[in-house]
C-alpha cells in the first residue's frame, strides 16, 4: 500500500513555468507532498519569489531560478542549482508554454517556431539536464503538460497542436529509452481550464476550442488544482507502474465529440 501523505518526502522537483496558473499550483501541491521545489519562469521573477516564499512559509523547501527552457546553458545551470541546493533531481515537470491563438494565415514563422521550441526543444534540454541526476538516484519522473487541442483540433491553434502532439510523441520515446534507468515519462493533458492570462484574454482555451462549462459533462471548467492533483499522482509512488501514457483531465469533454 502506498502512503499518499508526504509521499514525495525527500524528492526534488523542477516545475517549469511555475510562477502562475497550473505551474504554480502544481509546484505548491508537490511541496505539500513533501518535495523540494525549483520554481521557474523566464521573466516573472517577482512571482517566482512569491511562490518560493509561500512554500517556505508552509514549512517546505524551494528556490527560484530564472531560465528560458530554449537555452541549454540556462537549463543546465538550473539543474546544477537544484543539485547543489537539494542534492539531486527526481521529478521534472515541463509546463512552460506560450498561449497565442493565431490563424495559420496570419501566423509568422517566429510565432510557430517559438511555440514549438518551448515545448519540444525545451523538453529535450530539460530531459538531458536532469538525466544524470536521475540515473544517479536510480530513477525519476518526467512529466510533459499537453493541451486538448492537439488531439481534438481547434481553429487558430495549429502551432500549439503541432507543439503538443510533438511533445506527446517525444515523451513516449523518452519512456522507452529511459525505462532501463527506472525513469518514467508521461504526458498529462489539460482540457478547458480557467487560466486566462491577465494581459491576453483572447488566449483562453475555451475560445479556441469553442467550449463552455455547459458543454462539458461534469458541468464546469477545470481549475489549476485539478491538474496539480493529477501531476502529484503521476509523479508519486502510486503511479510507479505507469509510463509512456497520455492522461487527460478534461471533465469528459471528449465524450461530446
Amino acid at each position: 500500500m502506498v502512503d499518499m501523505i508526504n509521499e514525495l518526502d525527500g524528492k526534488v522537483a523542477i516545475v517549469t513555468g511555475s510562477a502562475r496558473n497550473i505551474g504554480r499550483v502544481t509546484a505548491e501541491e508537490l511541496a505539500r507532498a513533501g518535495a523540494a521545489l525549483v520554481i521557474n519562469s523566464v521573466q516573472a521573477k517577482e512571482l517566482c519569489e512569491e511562490v518560493v516564499e509561500g512554500i517556505r512559509a508552509s514549512g517546505g523547501k524551494a528556490i527560484p531560478f530564472m531560465a528560458d527552457v530554449r537555452d541549454p546553458d540556462a537549463v543546465n545551470a538550473m539543474a546544477a542549482a537544484a543539485a547543489k541546493e537539494f542534492g539531486g533531481i527526481d521529478i521534472m515537470v515541463h509546463n512552460a508554454a506560450v498561449r497565442n491563438n493565431t490563424s495559420f494565415e496570419d501566423m509568422d514563422f517566429e510565432t510557430f517556431s517559438t511555440t514549438v521550441n518551448i515545448s519540444i526543444y525545451g523538453m529535450f534540454h530539460l530531459a538531458k539536464a536532469v538525466l544524470p541526476s536521475m540515473k544517479e538516484r536510480d530513477g525519476g519522473v518526467i512529466v510533459g503538460v499537453g493541451g486538448m487541442s492537439s488531439t481534438r483540433g481547434a481553429k487558430t491553434r495549429s502551432h500549439t497542436m503541432a507543439a503538443k502532439m510533438g511533445l506527446n510523441a517525444f515523451v513516449r520515446g523518452l519512456a522507452l529509452d529511459l525505462a532501463p534507468y527506472g525513469i518514467r515519462a508521461n504526458q498529462v493533458v489539460v482540457g478547458t481550464y480557467d487560466t486566462v492570462r491577465e494581459n491576453n484574454p483572447s488566449s483562453a482555451p475555451t475560445a479556441a476550442l469553442n467550449l463552455s462549462a455547459d458543454s462539458i459533462p461534469l458541468g464546469r471548467l477545470g481549475a489549476p488544482q485539478d491538474m496539480a492533483d493529477l501531476i502529484r499522482f503521476v509523479a508519486g509512488p502510486g503511479a510507479a507502474y505507469i509510463t509512456g501514457q497520455t492522461i487527460h483531465s478534461n471533465g469528459g469533454a471528449f465524450l461530446n465529440l
